[in-house]
């Protein structure tokens, strides 16, 4: 009787010490096209969870354990990675994915697992519109936010814009909301082209867009929504699209993707994260550790990754722990917290953040071998009137 009560209480203890851990999945393409998304995105997820708890990865002394898995880019392993980590690893809050289509996919995982997917970096306003449900906030930007800071950095009277996209969710959902948004401006959209997303030859593409475009008359823009490698911005330039009067612009994008623009001084757009650009100092922790320990800046998805991991401690502290997912739901709701980009707040309605971007103009710099995003000017929250899709 003596030993079986021994063993209870042994029991009893190994249980308390695995419920005294906080597990957080992150479901994230490892491996594929987006590797370097995704390698950004977790040091900045570890990065944010270190800033957040003063250096000690734990929260009212439990500790913090990330649990990683490899979606391979692709929406069935997503989907079955996240009920892993929900199912036999009893994650509290996963975090994830890369790639959108994979996020559609996750999606209806936290609502049968009733726990909390923190979607970042995927992009398409589906996430948090259509296919949308109470488990999803979202961290990272959405195309509605690209593509209304982009209306407001190159939208005008008399302006006629031509898009180039890749034909996937991330690529028309852009576009979708680009042509949305650019209606309060006074510009126009004279053509959308959409191509595969392992498309190397532009030619075709870029000749269709010419011809739409050649007649038009007065400020003219190609416009280019693309993510991953192969980015078409160089082949189009090398065509000389300034024949036809065009321009091309686009969003930001990670230092590698810069790279490109430096063939293009003086082009604008709008760019969610640069790392000289803001001004509070999470950024300045985040890009004086990044440089120390891994002697680059940190990038586009880190600053998002840091993001996602700043809001998973808010939440926790404010719902008293992880366990109880409807307590965190609650806590998340409208809740506000600080990031390299400043403050961010999830909307109530949709949990999709609200936050700042950036109009840039690049500009060719010493000692920097990719065109420079510099800030012309924040684009604030409360001047981005982002749709609510989820209705």
């Amino acid at each position: 009787m003596l030993r079986l009560f021994a063993l209870t209480v042994a029991g009893a203890l190994m249980s308390s010490a695995a419920s005294a851990e906080i597990r957080i999945a992150h479901v994230y393409g490892k491996t594929g096209p987006f590797e370097a998304y995704a390698a950004q995105s977790h040091i900045g997820l570890q990065l944010g969870l270190e800033y957040a708890t003063g250096g000690t990865m734990e929260i009212d002394g439990e500790k913090i354990v990330v649990i990683e898995k490899d979606t391979q880019l692709k929406p069935d392993i997503g989907r079955a990675q996240l009920e892993e980590a929900f199912g036999d690893d009893d994650a509290h809050i996963a975090v994830g994915p890369v790639s959108s289509g994979v996020a559609l996919a996750m999606l209806p995982v936290a609502e049968e697992y009733e726990r909390v997917l923190i979607v970042e970096p995927a992009v398409a306003d589906s996430i948090t519109g259509a296919n949308w449900n109470p488990y999803i906030f979202r961290t990272g930007r959405n195309s509605s936010q690209d593509a209304i800071a982009n209306a407001v950095a190159l939208g005008g009277e008399g302006v006629t814009i031509a898009t180039l996209a890749q034909d996937y969710a991330f690529g028309r959902d852009g576009v979708a909301a680009f042509k949305e948004a650019l209606e309060a401006t006074g510009a126009s959209i004279a053509h959308e082209e959409y191509v595969p997303t392992d498309t190397t030859d532009f030619t075709a593409a870029a000749e269709r867009i010419f011809t739409k475009m050649g007649e038009v008359e007065g400020e003219k823009k190609l416009f280019v929504i693309w993510a991953g490698g192969g980015n078409p911005m160089g082949k189009i330039n090398a065509m000389e699209p300034e024949r036809f009067g065009i321009e091309i612009a686009t969003g930001g994008n990670i230092l590698a993707a810069l790279k490109a623009y430096k063939e293009l001084p003086g082009m604008e757009g709008a760019t969610y994260y640069y790392y000289e650009i803001p001004q509070n100092p999470v950024n300045e922790w985040l890009v004086k550790t990044h440089f120390e320990r891994f002697d680059s800046p940190p990038d586009f998805f880190t600053a998002g990754g840091m993001a996602s991991g700043l809001a998973i401690v808010e939440a926790i502290k404010k719902a008293g722990g992880a366990e109880d997912t409807e307590a965190l739901i609650e806590a998340m709701k409208g809740m506000a917290w600080e990031t390299p980009k400043g403050t961010m707040q999830f909307r109530a309605e949709d949990h999709q953040a609200m936050q700042t971007m950036y109009h840039f103009r690049t500009e060719i710099q010493d000692g920097k071998d990719y065109g420079v995003p510099v800030l012309v000017r924040e684009i604030g929250m409360d001047e981005m009137n982002i749709p609510i899709r989820n209705q």
